[in-house]
């Protein structure tokens, strides 16, 4: 009994994934967005449906706003907190997709065969990060800023109507 309520959702959710999938693949902003290296289908289906229309924010500035990326900042008369979080304050799911998408871009890729080099999938993100970890930064500070940054590229990307290009 147990065992086919169990079947019969993963049959439902299956059937939804599969829907969803097709949806997605008549948006002409998924294929923009899944142009970026490190965003895959499942992740630009996600980033298309928290962020919808883009026509929503007139500045890149709004949309990590939106995302809850940008810093917090803390003051009360002369005292300035060194210290700052992110906001938080807006969709959570957005993070966590742009977190993902941050961090399979910024991967290695496989190494090529017929040499030792290692080549990052989003080549970018990946010296954009280096920078910041050069810097001193800790990794989630690095990795936020590297977020921000997508947003900034997702954000132009959809605004210009262009795909992602890497530039040699």
């Amino acid at each position: 009994m147990l065992i086919t309520i169990v079947l019969q959702y993963q049959e439902h959710l299956s059937q939804l994934g599969a829907e969803i999938d097709a949806l997605a693949k008549e948006i002409v902003e998924y294929k923009i967005i899944q142009s970026i290296p490190g965003i895959g289908e499942k992740i630009a289906a996600t980033i298309i449906s928290e962020i919808g229309e883009i026509d929503r924010f007139n500045h890149p500035k709004k949309l990590v706003a939106f995302a809850g990326i940008d810093p917090s900042v803390y003051s009360s008369g002369r005292f300035t907190a060194t210290n700052n979080r992110i906001t938080k304050r807006g969709s959570r799911r957005l993070r966590q997709a742009l977190y993902m998408a941050v961090y399979c871009g910024i991967r290695d890729a496989r190494k090529q065969k017929t040499s030792d080099t290692v080549i990052p999938r989003n080549k970018k993100l990946r010296e954009f990060y280096d920078k910041k970890r050069d810097e001193g930064k800790p990794y989630r500070v690095a990795i936020i800023a590297c977020v921000n940054k997508l947003l900034h590229l997702i954000y132009a990307l959809l605004k210009n109507k262009t795909t992602f290009q890497e530039l040699a």
